[in-house]
């Protein structure tokens, strides 16, 4: 039993925790990560919660179809819709008010210099409370598509942060070249473990009829291109690669997943000027994550032809669900997926993936499963609480 003395200790020791990025009713990869991780600082005995926006993106720079889901949030973890992305007054109330909150971490979301002013004078203010320690999970130092005022953004940043994270070594890279004093750590990116267990083929193709009308047989060879549709992404290299005369013979189909961020006519003359529309399986709306297993569990590998790449989600995904890989030689890709084993690594054009890819169908799924379970142990939640941890700990010294 705790008597009343030792129970005031336990709530004086316990550390709090803000997250500072998009949460429910956003949606997407950075929501699904950043509530992924309040869970597990919660699970470790933190006090934790999200600082999400009231605006992320004015509606003319989205490029989505909406922002926000559709389904109820997670019961269980604070999420608040306090941050207006454009508005330099309410920067200044939420940093005002998380000063005053003074919690120990911040752990700040960093992918795109658009939110750099934003999320920059927010930090210059908690700052000034000479407590909180600001650590900084920089998913990009610069953008895949650059933007005037890139670099200024990112330096604005930057130098509102005590420490960083990175979750692959090229980000880690870029970032030396804006910040070379402050202490960095490099982890590898989470398993995504919170989107079910794996099921069968059989089963997640049965469940893709169910609910998305996708007619699968279980015979079918399929290669799955998951996410958002973006030019960086190459989904148009593997689109030239399905053309190939030994793709077809080999009766491969290409299942894409995803929503279009950028124009999709290009993509759909493209199609037609191949003829490959019977080789294709398009669903290019957004994946709610009640569904992302079905897509992952009836594939038979995920294939990622980026032109350029610092970390992906997908991959991750690709580990937990026990998918293998084929993977641009571009970015932090390469050091992710373990050529031969967990996945094949290709050259970012279509003559490679196309070998690449009847390459890994003669060598079958099961040569990769024992690599994939294996590897797959190295991608813990844990991990990145602890290493927050240290570096606000060492921060303290």
């Amino acid at each position: 039993m705790i008597d009343g003395w030792n129970f005031t200790i336990i709530l004086y020791l316990k550390k709090s925790v803000i997250i500072i990025g998009p949460g429910h009713p956003l949606r997407g990869g950075l929501a699904t990560f950043n509530q992924r991780l309040a869970k597990e600082f919660l699970l470790e005995g933190y006090d934790c919660s999200i600082y999400s926006f009231s605006l992320q993106y004015p509606s003319f720079l989205f490029p989505g179809t909406t922002q926000y889901a559709s389904g109820p949030g997670p019961d269980d973890i604070k999420i608040f819709s306090a941050i207006n992305s454009i508005n330099p007054w309410n920067w200044r109330k939420v940093g005002r008010e998380l000063k005053k909150k003074s919690p120990d971490i911040i752990v700040v979301r960093y992918w795109l210099p658009f939110m750099g002013p934003a999320f920059g004078t927010i930090l210059r203010i908690v700052r000034k409370n000479r407590h909180t320690k600001i650590i900084s999970i920089t998913d990009n130092i610069l953008p895949h598509e650059k933007r005037p005022g890139d670099e200024a953004f990112t330096k604005y940043f930057l130098k509102s942060c005590d420490a960083f994270i990175t979750m692959s070594e090229k980000v880690m890279q870029d970032l030396k070249k804006f910040e070379s004093q402050k202490p960095a750590r490099q982890v590898l990116h989470p398993l995504y473990d919170n989107f079910g267990s794996i099921i069968s083929k059989q089963d997640a193709r049965k469940a893709l009829w169910m609910h998305s009308g996708l007619d699968i047989g279980l015979e079918d060879k399929i290669i799955l291109f998951f996410g958002f549709i973006r030019k960086y992404k190459g989904l148009d290299i593997l689109l030239r690669a399905m053309a190939d005369p030994g793709i077809k013979t080999a009766g491969i189909k290409l299942l894409v997943a995803g929503e279009f961020y950028e124009d999709e006519k290009p993509y759909k003359k493209l199609i037609e000027e191949l003829q490959i529309k019977d080789s294709l399986i398009l669903k290019t709306d957004f994946i709610p994550d009640d569904e992302v297993k079905d897509y992952l569990c009836a594939a038979d590998v995920v294939v990622q032809p980026y032109r350029n790449a610092t970390q992906s989600g997908v991959t991750p995904l690709a580990y937990h669900f026990e998918k293998p890989m084929i993977v641009s030689n571009v970015g932090g890709l390469p050091s992710l997926v373990h050529h031969g084993k967990t996945g094949l690594v290709a050259e970012p054009d279509p003559h490679s993936f196309t070998e690449a890819i009847l390459r890994y169908y003669e060598l079958g799924e099961d040569y990769f499963i024992p690599h994939l379970r294996s590897e797959k142990q190295k991608y813990s939640w844990e991990n990145l609480v602890k290493t927050i941890s240290e570096l606000a700990h060492d921060l303290q010294k």
